[in-house]
């Protein structure tokens, strides 16, 4: 008896040593690269104790979760443009969190009212402008850059890359379709070359005297000052913040959203709640040159440094659904086509 009593003690302390410990994590599907996101994850991991696992995606985002359904393992998606979070949503893709502490501290209008998304960040589309050929005070508005005075003047990416198409968007809102369609005709001919590259290579495009003006987002700013080779090109330009005749500066968001398949829903809501507090929403700013959304939080120095602005008041949900045809003008006035 004694015999059989210490076998079976024997066995059940076997499977007790066999059984694996589960750690708890939270899985993020991300367009940001996680570099980027690092610091913030590497400081929520030591906060929590909960393992935070990013999968890298330069695109394919939503026939990825498609494809994989409900056994996605993605807790989480991280992503950069209004119209990519409300693609991921308009797909079924994620669902809605309800949360004291992000409405807290996510202003409204950087929120999807049904809790499908929370913005994170936000960063202006902005005119880098010559310092040696273009006068302060010449840019103010976006409408003027499709004035003929600037023919020949002007560099930009593919009018089809989401950040343009967000203008273009907010264009519609502001001046109606055929307003929208008129200036980026004006646009188009403003234009010193077709449309190419990033934005970067819009502002070493001025640095070689190819042209004097671009648009581009304010966070490359930081990101060429920081790069040994670029720094030439920053310093060729200033920031300068034009504004809607009837409105701010556009800006846009980057963002998180709880996938529907979520299989770490405590987890994943944990995370999205320390990445809206001001210490998050300060690491992730200052480690990318954009805008924290918290109340109480700056940016970084750096960032500081490169003026106010007021940003438009359009509804980003309304750009989101504008998307469509802001794609369908740009492709019918052939804006790639170049001048």
């Amino acid at each position: 008896m004694f015999l059989k009593l210490r076998s079976a003690l024997l066995a059940t302390a076997a499977v007790t040593v066999a059984a694996p410990v589960v750690a708890e994590e939270v899985n993020v599907y991300s367009y940001r690269q996680p570099e980027l996101i690092a610091p913030l994850t590497d400081a929520f991991t030591a906060q929590t104790g909960i393992d935070v696992n990013v999968v890298h995606l330069s695109d394919g985002m939503v026939e990825r979760l498609q494809a994989e359904g409900d056994r996605s393992p993605a807790d989480l998606v991280f992503t950069v443009d209004i119209s990519r979070l409300n693609a991921v949503v308009e797909a079924g893709l994620t669902q809605s969190v309800e949360s004291d502490v992000l409405n807290a501290n996510i202003p409204a209008q950087y929120r999807d009212p049904d809790g499908q998304w929370f913005g994170l960040t936000t960063r202006a589309r902005i005119v880098y402008a010559s310092r040696d050929r273009v006068a302060d005070g010449e840019v103010t508005t976006y409408e003027d850059l499709a004035d003929p005075r600037w023919e020949g003047r002007i560099c930009i990416r593919s009018g089809t890359n989401a950040y343009n198409v967000a203008l273009t968007s907010a264009m519609i809102e502001h001046h109606g379709e055929e307003g929208a369609r008129e200036w980026l005709t004006g646009l188009r001919g403003n234009l010193a070359r077709a449309p190419e590259g990033n934005d970067r290579a819009q502002v070493k495009a001025i640095w070689a005297g190819e042209c004097d003006i671009s648009i581009g987002n304010t966070y490359y700013m930081g990101k060429m000052l920081s790069n040994e080779e670029q720094r030439e090109w920053a310093d060729s330009v200033r920031i300068v913040f034009p504004t809607f005749e009837n409105g701010g500066t556009h800006v846009n968001v980057s963002g998180v959203a709880m996938t529907a398949a979520s299989p770490n829903q405590d987890n994943a809501l944990a995370l999205m709640e320390f990445l809206s507090s001001p210490e998050a929403q300060e690491i992730y700013a200052h480690a990318n040159f954009e805008y924290p959304i918290a109340d109480g939080t700056e940016p970084a120095e750096l960032v500081q440094g490169w003026g106010e602005f007021t940003a438009d008041d359009v509804n980003l949900m309304t750009l989101a659904r504008l998307r469509g045809d802001a794609l369908r003008i740009t492709e019918e006035v052939d804006f790639d086509a170049g001048n």
